[in-house]
């Protein structure tokens, strides 16, 4: 057994001897840390104290007779009775706890567009952006005339990019759409159920597989299922926060975070030490799948699960997790992180993550080093920076040999934009500022501490963080100190169960990545819900504080560590359910007049094999509701695509008609749709306003007062966007008016207007 186990002596709530969840008032069941004496009699028996470990052995026999747990009968038979009972008990709270988080969620939905009542095509706009791109594939499976024409017509798709015919299943993340019309199709509620219910219902369902996760995670920590209640208490409670699946129903995050709740689940249950085989069979199978089903469903997997490697890297150097486990936990990742890729037909962003050259640099570096945990502190200090060095060294030279091998630009984006945002210098790329001026993509905003303060979530996360993170670091330096051939350094030892510690990275980790970048706060907020929960419950945290005021005895930890978490439920109850009371009784109703009349048109007025142009939001919805061919759409992971874009909206630049209509018709356009709340844009402030990107991409300076780059010019021709409303003959002979409202301009091009050939989308060498 490793180093990191020689002071555990307390049986595991859920070990392989233990066989169950909780047992009543069992004073260290199972840890968040241990701060306790470690037995001396072998150590002070090798040093020649005789007095000494026979008073430390007594006293460890009073200490563990009082920590007995006192059942209705000694006998075996009542103790699995308790367990069995405890288990059932918390088991069905758990799966309570997540049906009503399902029902309120959804009842929320329905509250706030009274999804039930509008029209159908109603229903499909409030897909806002990419949710109605994803929809539309469950759609379009569902109208073909049968499963295997619609699974071909995703593989040979020529509607979602005009003058292109692409593999959907190997660009997007669409398994769960095929999926799912197929379980609708075989199941015989047709009649009685419609296709976008059964659609959003299945995502309010996964919610409460999240939620029980959530409280697994917290059970396994805490040793207590009240822990878990927290848990998911604190996650409805915290729900702006925590997730947004109420109005972005068909997001990849919506579908793949379950899973990844799950994964953590089974990972800190794998991590507790003394598994028996076929619960550590089980355990793997779970972790397993639950990757698999993460990475399937999510086209950002990799990036979350490099962030997970990193955190179980630092636990694994540091000696602070079984090397053995470590390894099985590094080769599922790439293990499923593959087969996905073989599933999308061996995307090459999978194949140039980051994530497989980092974790394959992981394991060829063990195998080249191989005595990292020998010598003095010094010594293993300096090869434990020279691992790290191979590793980061291994991990590029591997990315971009791979990259370069498979001609990569998917991702490239991401990397412009982290570039940017933690100041390598200022960039006029498109793409990336096109990240940098979302509210999303920018910090944490303060506000989001005032929310989980008023929960009190906030109040117990730090605290119990702070000491959780202090016994880590006691542990870390404490295994560079030590020698595996010295046996126990002293008498009183702190130790941190690897279960624990990997789940402080993990908040750890996350919460910084949520602190520089808002949009992944939904990755560390629920977690934090998990580990305040537990840490509140932990009998460890409650026997230290009970040992300074010395008020320390088993029965006090039992009846502290179950009564705060029920007066905090009480108090929290109390407090915000009103709030919640007026939540489910403010009804409203989704109404885009525009947008309807827009859609409306479209279908009435163009012909099935139009193509029509825009922004990337209103095109997604256009493919939904109308079926159109597209120009460009929000996914955009994908080099040629972004490229579409930028030649798109330069509707929005500063570009003669002449160059408008050819980039345009480069793209077999035949329709472009105009939106004033692009052209007259307020939302952003200077700089940040689409049209101010493209000026700056295209070398020119920006609207209005205020300073500019150096280096950008004066434009030679007007705003495209602004001139074409004033009906000038250089405009109306390429494009014509068709539609209008208060919203939207629509403008058929002219397929026989000559012109000179398309320029470049940027238009001006930067």
């Amino acid at each position: 057994m490793n180093e990191w186990t020689d002071g555990w002596t307390e049986e595991r709530v859920f070990g392989a001897s233990a066989g169950a969840w909780e047992e009543p008032c069992v004073g260290a069941s199972d840890t968040m840390m241990s701060i306790r004496q470690r037995k001396g009699g072998r150590a002070a028996g090798a040093a020649g104290d005789g007095a000494a470990p026979q008073e430390d052995q007594q006293e460890d026999q009073q200490e563990d007779a009082a920590r007995e747990p006192k059942l209705p009968s000694e006998g075996g038979t009542s103790r699995r009775l308790w367990k069995i009972l405890s288990f059932t008990v918390g088991g069905a709270i758990a799966l309570c706890a997540g049906l009503l988080t399902s029902v309120y969620l959804a009842t929320l939905h329905e509250n706030d567009l009274w999804f039930s009542n509008i029209k159908e095509v109603e229903r499909e706009i409030s897909f806002r952006t990419e949710c109605g791109l994803y929809y539309s594939y469950y759609k379009q499976m569902l109208q073909a005339p049968s499963l295997m024409q619609g699974f071909r017509g995703l593989m040979y798709d020529n509607k979602t990019e005009s003058m292109r015919t692409i593999n959907l299943l190997q660009r997007m993340n669409i398994y769960q759409e095929v999926f799912l019309s197929a379980v609708y199709r075989a199941l015989p509620i047709q009649k009685y159920l419609e296709p976008v219910y059964f659609y959003i219902y299945t995502l309010f369902g996964l919610q409460a597989v999240y939620v029980a996760a959530l409280y697994a995670t917290s059970w396994l920590l805490s040793g207590t299922w009240l822990s878990g209640l927290l848990a998911a208490f604190w996650y409805v409670a915290n729900r702006t926060d925590t997730t947004r699946v109420e109005f972005t129903i068909p997001l990849r995050e919506n579908w793949a975070l379950p899973f990844f709740a799950v994964q953590v689940a089974a990972i800190t249950y794998f991590l507790r030490p003394n598994l028996r085989p076929v619960s550590e069979w089980l355990t793997l199978l779970t972790i397993f799948t639950s990757t698999f089903v993460f990475s399937l469903t999510w086209q950002f997997n990799q990036f979350t699960m490099l962030v997970q490697a990193l955190g179980l890297f630092a636990l694994d150097s540091l000696d602070m997790l079984p090397a053995a486990k470590a390894t099985w936990l590094y080769s599922i990742q790439v293990t499923a992180l593959l087969l996905v890729c073989a599933l999308q037909f061996f995307n090459s962003m999978i194949l140039g993550s980051l994530l497989i050259s980092f974790n394959l640099s992981v394991l060829i570096a063990r195998k080249l080093q191989k005595n990292l945990k020998t010598g003095n502190f010094l010594h293993r200090l300096g090869k434990l920076l020279l691992h790290l060095l191979v590793v980061l060294c291994l991990t590029l030279f591997l990315n971009n040999i791979i990259k370069k091998v498979l001609n990569l630009r998917s991702d490239e984006h991401i990397f412009k934009f982290l570039k940017a945002k933690f100041g390598f210098g200022a960039t006029r790329d498109f793409d990336a500022n096109l990240y940098l001026c979302e509210e999303a993509f920018g910090p944490l905003p303060w506000d989001t501490f005032g929310r989980l303060s008023h929960t009190l979530l906030l109040h117990a996360y730090l605290p119990v963080l702070g000491v959780t993170a202090t016994t880590a670091l006691a542990v870390a330096l404490r295994h560079l100190s030590d020698s595996p051939a010295q046996g126990p350094p002293g008498r009183c030892a702190v130790s941190l169960g690897p279960d624990t510690a990997y789940n402080l990275t993990h908040t750890v980790m996350f919460g910084a990545l949520a602190l520089s970048t808002m949009r992944m706060k939904y990755l560390w907020t629920p977690h934090v819900c998990v580990f305040a929960a537990a840490g509140l419950c932990s009998p460890e945290v409650w026997g230290c504080l009970l040992k300074v005021a010395r008020l320390h005895s088993p029965a006090r930890v039992c009846a502290v560590r179950h009564a705060i978490p029920l007066l905090l439920l009480l108090c929290l109850g109390c407090k915000l359910w009103p709030g919640v009371m007026d939540e489910l009784s403010e009804l409203r109703e989704f109404y885009d007049p525009d947008t309807v009349e827009l859609m409306h048109w479209i279908n009435s007025n163009t012909p099935q094999t139009a193509v029509f142009a825009g922004s990337m939001q209103l095109l997604a919805g256009v493919k939904l509701c109308t079926g159109r061919t597209l120009t460009n759409h929000p996914h955009y992971e994908d080099s040629g695509l972004r490229a579409r874009t930028r030649a798109v909206y330069q509707v929005y630049a500063r570009r003669p008609p002449e160059e408008v209509h050819a980039l345009l018709r480069a793209l077999g356009t035949d329709f472009v749709i105009l939106e004033d709340s692009i052209c007259f844009e307020r939302r952003h402030q200077r700089g940040c306003r689409l049209r101010d990107l493209l000026d700056v991409a295209n070398g020119h300076v920006m609207d209005g007062p205020g300073e500019n780059e150096a280096g950008l010019q004066p434009a030679g021709h007007p705003r495209f966007c602004e001139e074409i409303r004033r009906g000038l003959p250089a405009y109306t002979a390429l494009f014509t008016r068709v539609f209008q409202n208060k919203t939207f301009h629509v403008y058929r091009l002219q397929k026989d207007a000559a012109g000179p050939p398309a320029p470049s989308p940027a238009g001006h060498t930067r």
